[in-house]
């Protein structure tokens, strides 16, 4: 028995040990990386207890051997928050690896103009929880942005989350079983297309929120997308804004402006296939002067809807409200009806430089709560959104090169 326990010990101690040695090889990589050369992490499983941070750099790739052969997991992790964080950098590339189990964001990156992500995985593994991490890929404040060909699982905010940046493509990724699968926040100039968003909470977010550096986002593209029973719990930690995004919620458009919704197929969301509010259905004051709290100019068109004939998920007021109304019915888009009242024509309509146009969706249904007179009065009236607003421009990224 004694050799046993020896043995044993001996094991755990080189396994210790190894993990120990990996930690400090990855960070010296980290620290000492010369501009224009590349971080190569080895195939494996590397449990590691301290955030990677490259800060300064320029012309760095991040390259693990595959997706699902370099993993770092950061289980017990137990200084910084993140996994990988890049801060005050200039085109930067992470390829080809897999982060868990961080203790908050999988990968965040910060000031860095011209950011790629490529074929990177983030994820919380087990049942999704509100201990987990808020963001999965996680680039803030950022130019030039690229993320394609990801995946990610388990965050309790955003699983591909997008803030406070210019130029931005989201493509070919996954996002799966997060609170908010898509997120694209308070940010210039993104094209979201070729994804699939599932068995999230809410499939793709577009927000202006108040309070940020960055106070107007708008000019987003939403196409080409498939987003699919998005019909989680919701489990982001109260408090969080997308603590209040309905279960059963396809795309949401919140209080942001110049966003064309087209060509997506859009499936068996239970509680509305697409959403366009104002901050103010939210019911939470704010105090920021330079915000502007409505949405205007959201063009959504061509799209695909199919849904079964189930009762909203009653988890929200949204929900429950469209229960009382419609059954099984529920309607494939809703807007709030609050319109920022000098937007507004003699006849009470949105002017045509603030319209919100939902056309040519096929069989979609609508309905327009008219929060602003009484939920009351809401109504499936889609004549006054029959309309067309000016397409909006494909993005180019100009620091790495790609439309």
């Amino acid at each position: 028995m004694r050799i046993i326990i020896v043995s044993f010990l001996v094991v755990f101690s080189l396994q210790l040990f190894a993990q120990q040695d990996m930690q400090r090889k990855f960070q010296t990589q980290f620290i000492t990386a010369e501009d224009g050369s590349t971080i190569q992490l080895p195939e494996g499983t590397f449990k590691l207890s301290k955030s990677l941070w490259l800060d300064g750099k320029k012309d760095i790739t991040i390259r693990g051997a595959g997706m699902d052969k370099t993993i770092l997991s950061f289980k017990g992790q137990t200084e910084g928050a993140e996994g990988i964080k890049v801060t005050n950098a200039k085109n930067i590339t992470i390829e080809d690896l897999t982060v868990q189990e961080s203790k908050g964001d999988a990968i965040k990156t910060q000031d860095v103009e011209g950011i790629s992500f490529l074929r990177v995985k983030t994820e919380w593994l087990g049942k999704p929880d509100k201990k987990n991490g808020a963001y999965g890929l996680y680039p803030v404040q950022c130019s030039d942005v690229l993320i394609d060909g990801c995946e990610a699982i388990g965050a309790s905010d955003a699983g591909i989350y997008v803030g406070q940046s210019n130029r931005v493509i989201v493509r070919n990724s996954r996002a799966y079983r997060n609170v908010a699968g898509i997120e694209i926040e308070n940010t210039l100039n993104a094209d979201v297309y070729d994804n699939l968003a599932e068995d999230n909470t809410g499939g793709i977010l577009v927000f202006d929120l108040p309070g940020l550096i960055q106070k107007k986002g708008g000019n987003v593209r939403v196409y080409n997308n498939m987003v699919k029973a998005n019909n989680y719990k919701n489990y982001a930690p109260k408090g969080n804004t997308v603590a209040d995004v309905p279960p059963g919620t396809g795309i949401l458009v919140l209080a942001t402006s110049d966003v064309e919704i087209f060509d997506n197929t859009i499936v068996n969301n239970r509680t509305y296939g697409v959403g366009i509010t104002s901050y103010l259905m939210l019911e939470k004051p704010y105090k920021d002067e330079g915000y502007d709290p409505y949405p205007t100019r959201v063009y959504v068109h061509n799209n695909t809807f199919q849904k079964q004939k189930k009762r909203p998920l009653m988890k929200n007021k949204i929900g429950l409200l469209l229960a009382a109304k419609f059954g099984k019915n529920g309607p494939d888009v809703i807007y709030d009806g609050i319109p920022n009242e000098k937007h507004l024509d003699d006849k009470g309509n949105l002017k045509e430089a603030y319209q919100i146009c939902v056309k040519d969706n096929g069989a979609a249904t609508f309905v327009n709560f008219n929060a602003a007179k009484g939920i009351k009065n809401m109504n499936q009236d889609v004549s006054s959104f029959d309309c067309v607003c000016e397409k909006l421009k494909a993005v180019e990224l100009l620091s790495i090169g790609i439309d």
